[in-house]
């Protein structure tokens, strides 16, 4: 792939990354707690250690990301399923609400966007987020 393509798919995503998180209404949170948040709604029971590796962020950075998220009452802690001494983190029923609610909210403002396009170019990005999200299944 060429470097100007490859550059320009990388602004375009970051943009439309950008865009999503300004748009974003329902839940007023630091962009780490949000990405904590929707990784620990994916991977429930996670360590924190393992939060704060596939944020990333530092190990300090995870743990006050999900102290905060706890005071909110959107994740708690429990043991762990695997090893009884370590704790593990899971959402809570308003947690997993307000994922939800950012989800649909976040996938709304990108149909908005989407709309923008004629219905080929349109077809082709969603087809292309199939082939992105093989990609980054591992991330």
């Amino acid at each position: 792939m060429a470097a100007a393509e490859t550059l320009l798919l990388l602004v375009s995503m970051h943009r439309i990354v950008r865009h999503l998180r300004r748009s974003r209404t329902t839940t007023v949170m630091h962009p780490t707690q949000f990405l904590a948040l929707m990784l620990i709604a994916d991977e429930q029971p996670i360590r924190i250690g393992e939060i704060a590796s596939r944020v990333p962020c530092s190990q300090p950075t995870a743990t006050t990301t999900v102290a905060a998220l706890e005071q909110a009452g959107l994740v708690r802690r429990e043991p762990d399923p695997v090893d009884g001494r370590a704790t593990a983190v899971v959402l809570t029923e308003v947690g997993a609400a307000t994922v939800e609610a950012s989800g649909q909210q976040a996938a709304d403002e990108l149909s908005n966007l989407l709309n923008r396009l004629d219905d080929t170019d349109r077809a082709l990005v969603l087809k292309a987020g199939q082939a992105l999200s093989r990609i980054t299944k591992d991330l």
